[in-house]
């Protein structure tokens, strides 16, 4: 007798004002399978799996669980049916330890000691079981986001969840970690468990999914079985278009050099040497990638090239030296030098997520003269400005008066996109371009970024996607706890030889084994959780 499926969803529908988020979907996920859901930004999946952990209510539709009819008004209904949830954004008490985050809410009674005792011993078990090591004892501010994933999922299961539901789980993972995570859904997944995973990652997609549905604009337009798809195929079905699955470019026409880098140091704000004697240039009409693990000092090369962090050594964009302490070595000096700043983190570094699109659009260029009248901000200007870019950068919806908040990740991205390109730097420094963001705007991105290199542009690209990183990079720099361990040409080069580089391993010829690697990788902090 066939089981019943583990989740099935039938006419689920739901609106918010007059937007509808999801639009008649029905689903079935069978058990002990991992189940894919993808889609662009704003297709609704996340909507989607808020009803079913009882976040939202839907406007129709039903719910079954094995087979049966289930109410979930709230989170609390859906843990009781065994449903778990891991978000994209973490919903960790920071200054608590692993054991304390992981009982909070299901204590056991008045008195924390014996929920305490009783959640050590779960968690030596659910560790063996699954591979889902922690330190008990470890505040979760002191842990890396990798092993902040682990506490998450052993809530759920501390939870006794047989259905785990992970939203983006990678967006804020490196790649080791990435890796390591799906080696743990693979285990739980022979232990019986059902998973269904949101993502917009076509390659995860078909490396660990069982079977795929696709949403499109609030619909459900296909669900297959993975085996029997492909990445071309499931991108056509997601955007409602081809989609270039390659960056398509003309070889770079390198021109003057734009940044120089000599002897480079950070330390951060406990006296922590970041950046230990970096050298490096970037010329005219060519894309420079960093190439690391995350935590290797990358974040804090373009914080200083930003103007975020002070240094010593020596930097010049054009022949002419930029301050790298004092009131001439922030964000406004440097965007008068002609540098442009895409930050890794959007939400803290790129935007005020509670200003409007208009207004963000303006942030670090208020002073311009189009954007001035006398003495006060022509705000009528900078709302049509803001309504171009909008258009040109395809930033949906198209209102320049709704709070960054309410768009998007990706859209997010193309608003700050559209400020800084739009500027025509002869420097552009981007982080982490695509994190977060759906097929159709990575294809979009990537073109932007390779448009403004054609015009003679200089770019300084950092990501911890690799293939991203080969797709888009004339020069390729690795770092390494703070040093650059060697640059590389794509076409002469391949991951596995970057990957011994990220690992702090120079001598790419020699074998090398896969405990070697996991301890450089440890030792630069960077691999946290992996």
């Amino acid at each position: 007798m066939t089981a019943p499926p583990a989740i099935e969803l039938k006419g689920i529908s739901k609106s918010f004002g007059p937007v509808q988020a999801n639009k008649d979907i029905s689903i079935r996920v069978m058990p002990g399978t991992i189940h894919g859901i993808i889609g662009e930004n704003g297709a609704g999946k996340s909507t989607l799996m808020s009803i079913l952990y009882g976040f939202y209510k839907a406007d129709k539709g039903e719910i079954f669980i094995k087979g049966k009819k289930a109410h979930i008004p709230d989170s609390q209904a859906a843990i009781a049916a065994g449903i778990g949830m891991v978000f994209q954004h973490f919903k960790l008490v920071e200054n608590f330890t692993v054991l304390e985050n992981i009982i909070l809410g299901a204590e056991d009674g008045r008195f924390l000691k014996p929920s305490i005792a009783k959640a050590r011993r779960s968690l030596i078990e659910l560790a063996e079981d699954y591979g889902l090591h922690v330190e008990p004892d470890a505040l979760i501010q002191d842990i890396g986001v990798g092993m902040q994933q682990r506490v998450e999922i052993l809530k759920a299961l501390y939870r006794q969840a047989d259905i785990l539901i992970l939203d983006e789980p990678t967006g804020v993972l490196t790649p080791a970690e990435a890796d390591q995570l799906f080696r743990i859904l693979d285990r739980l997944r022979e232990e019986g468990k059902t998973i269904i995973l949101i993502t917009h990652k076509l390659r995860e997609i078909m490396d660990t999914t069982d079977t795929v549905s696709v949403m499109r604009r609030g619909e459900m337009t296909a669900t297959v079985k993975t085996s029997e798809t492909s990445p071309a195929e499931l991108a056509e079905l997601m955007v409602g278009r081809k989609v270039l699955l390659r960056v398509d470019k003309q070889p770079a026409k390198p021109g003057e050099v734009v940044l120089d880098i000599k002897n480079l140091h950070v330390r951060d704000e406990k006296g922590v040497e970041r950046l230990k004697g970096i050298d490096l240039q970037v010329r005219a009409g060519e894309v420079v990638g960093i190439a690391g693990v995350a935590g290797n000092g990358q974040s804090e090369l373009l914080e200083v090239l930003g103007g975020y962090a002070d240094g010593t050594g020596s930097i010049t964009v054009n022949g002419q030296s930029l301050d790298l302490t004092g009131k001439n070595s922030d964000g406004q000096s440097r965007r008068a030098r002609g540098i442009a700043h895409v930050p890794e983190d959007r939400q803290r570094e790129g935007l005020i997520m509670d200003f409007a699109a208009w207004e963000n659009v303006a942030f670090g260029y208020h002073n311009d003269a189009a954007y001035r009248s006398g003495i006060l901000m022509n705000n009528a200007a900078i709302r049509e400005d803001a309504e171009g870019k909008m258009e040109r950068f395809d930033v949906r919806p198209p209102n320049p008066k709704l709070a960054a908040k309410n768009f998007s990740g990706g859209n997010q991205q193309k608003i700050v996109l559209a400020r800084e390109i739009e500027r025509n730097p002869d420097l552009l420094l981007i982080g982490q371009p695509t994190r977060g963001v759906d097929i159709g705007a990575i294809e979009f991105i990537h073109e932007q970024i390779i448009a403004l290199r054609d015009k003679g542009k200089a770019v300084l690209l950092v990501s911890v996607e690799l293939d991203e990183i080969m797709a888009l990079s004339d020069r390729i720099a690795v770092m390494f706890d703070g040093h650059i361990m060697g640059e590389r040409l794509p076409d002469q080069t391949d991951e596995k030889e970057l990957g011994l580089l990220m690992a702090g391993i120079t001598d790419t010829d020699k074998p090398h084994s896969v405990e070697e690697v996991q301890q450089n990788l440890s030792f630069a902090g960077g691999d946290q959780g992996a």
